[in-house]
């Protein structure tokens, strides 16, 4: 159902059925008109799992207060 789908027409379908939209795609808001989507678009600095999993406050806490149409990019952690 999902695969295969370019990101705008991702966008368009996931907005029917999700608040947010979470990617590592750092230049999705410069590919796509974010502005004419309504969800949140919270990018993570990673996708490895260790990485991601040592954010998982970080991104609980970005996921109770994004707002619809906000762009958050969640920064890598300071060694």
């Amino acid at each position: 159902m999902w695969s295969g789908l370019k990101n705008g027409e991702l966008l368009r379908r996931a907005e029917n059925e999700f608040d947010v939209f979470m990617t590592t795609d750092k230049n999705l808001r410069y590919q796509q008109n974010l502005a004419a989507i309504k969800l949140a678009v919270v990018v993570l600095p990673s996708n490895q799992v260790p990485m991601v999993a040592g954010l998982l406050s970080v991104i609980e806490q970005t996921l109770k207060t994004v707002k619809p149409g906000q762009y958050v990019e969640i920064p890598l952690p300071s060694p």
